[in-house]
């Protein structure tokens, strides 16, 4: 997945521009994003604070680590079944 070149508190900070009352074609504008991203954003970070949009990246990031120590583990009891059911 492509890195954004905005982290968690610049992205809070466009969103909280907006909320100030500037339109939002010009904040997208200004800060060269689509408004599709734009809107993106405010679904993921809408009413956060920077330390709240930290722990869930956090969050997010034991999480993938979680599925895939979960996967790999699948894949060896799948293996050790198939190895059992040979002999």
């Amino acid at each position: 997945m492509k890195k954004s070149r905005f982290n968690e508190a610049q992205i809070i900070g466009v969103l909280r521009e907006q909320e100030a009352g500037s339109p939002t074609a010009e904040v997208c504008r200004r800060h060269g994003i689509s408004e599709q991203t734009f809107y993106r954003w405010k679904a993921k970070y809408s009413g956060m604070s920077v330390s709240d949009a930290q722990k869930l990246k956090t969050l997010e990031d034991e999480n993938r680590r979680l599925k895939k120590l979960l996967a790999e583990s699948m894949l060896d009891v799948s293996a050790l079944k198939d190895l059992l059911g040979k002999n």
